[in-house]
């Protein structure tokens, strides 16, 4: 049970911006990250990842989430956490000025635990999507 709370922590953080000096805690020094999404194509690292949200928190400062569903395959040694981000871009920042457009984007995280902390995370998103609800694409 600890483990699945210290990932939900980590989730929160995360969604929430806090960066890579709260999320550290939860992650193996060198934990990896990916996604098929080009917002993200220059992101290999969690700690980059996570940074990248605190910076969306910036230009979306109303940004939360809803959980839509959260499990752990021990078999696997791995979390899926699937949820809907939302958030209205209003903050300074970006490719563009604040457009005052909302986003609400469905997400699915696979996290890959090791030694009992997180080492690596898929990112599974329709960036083009999301940014396009926001007025970016």
């Amino acid at each position: 049970m600890a483990i699945k709370d210290d990932v939900l922590a980590f989730f929160d953080a995360c969604e929430t911006g806090k960066g890579w000096a709260v999320c550290k805690q939860w992650c193996k020094p060198d934990a990896g990250f990916s996604a098929q999404a080009d917002a993200l194509a220059d992101v290999s690292t969690l700690e980059g990842y996570t940074d990248w949200m605190a910076g969306m928190a910036g230009l979306m400062p109303d940004a939360r989430y809803d959980m839509l569903a959260f499990g752990h395959d021990e078999e696997r040694g791995a979390i899926s956490a699937a949820a809907v981000f939302h958030g209205t871009h209003t903050g300074e920042g970006g490719p563009v000025p604040p457009t005052g457009k909302a986003a609400a984007s469905d997400y699915c995280y696979v996290i890959k635990l090791e030694d009992g902390k997180i080492s690596h995370m898929t990112k599974i998103w329709n960036d083009v999507q999301a940014l396009r609800q926001i007025g970016w694409a």
